[in-house]
């Protein structure tokens, strides 16, 4: 794909959703760190329906710490693998509350050391809560790319990377919300919605679907 068509499927998506953002439901840092935290395989609708909960009861690093791995289980038992995730985040409060002042780190390295945070979950938080032009891959953005042919890559780390590459300073701090929200609506896994699609005709994928 060339310089010149990857441009016009930005300015589209641009046009069409001019100030994108995440579906999950925040209103600080820490509350954005916990849902992305909460969010990995789970849809955001369920991630919102738990923290819908949650956050009026705790939504800072010393009260959810003061609930305990058995009190945020009972805010967070309809997510999947909800075990795991109520542990990584007692650990992940311990440590913001040693370390960071019980602040959320500014910082890739801090943000990569909390327990069940990657690189895909600091560069939500880096992008979404503190406006770097970070670009996260999720299995949406990672499909998107490659059917279209927009920023192909054998994995999440080359997505990144080619997307990081191709895509203009303008529209980095926006493009992985556009990207997401594309392949979950529009450009989705199974049967792709090309017929209603607003890049149909930038778009590379050769099995196109009406």
């Amino acid at each position: 794909m060339n310089k010149q068509k990857r441009i016009q499927i930005l300015q589209r998506l641009r046009e069409n959703n001019p100030k994108p953002t995440t579906e999950l439901e925040f209103n600080s840092p820490f509350e954005l760190l916990v849902a992305v935290l909460l969010s990995a395989q789970a849809t955001d609708v369920s991630v919102n329906k738990a923290t819908r909960l949650l956050y009026p009861v705790a939504n800072t690093p010393q009260a959810i710490y003061d609930l305990g791995v058995d009190g945020v289980k009972h805010y967070i038992k309809t997510i999947g693998l909800f075990n795991s995730k109520a542990e990584n985040l007692i650990k992940t409060c311990r440590i913001l509350l040693d370390q960071h002042n019980g602040e959320v780190p500014e910082n890739r390295e801090a943000l990569e050391a909390l327990p069940g945070v990657g690189r895909k979950t600091a560069n939500v938080v880096l992008n979404t809560a503190f406006g770097w032009p970070t670009i996260a891959v999720d299995t949406h953005i990672f499909r998107v790319s490659n059917r279209t042919k927009f920023a192909p890559g054998k994995n999440v780390d080359e997505v990144e990377q080619k997307l990081l590459k191709v895509v203009p300073a303008e529209f980095k701090l926006d493009v992985h919300h556009w990207l997401i929200l594309h392949g979950r609506y529009t450009c989705i896994a199974r049967k792709p919605k090309c017929g209603s699609c607003l890049i149909e005709d930038l778009c590379e994928f050769k099995d196109k679907v009406e």
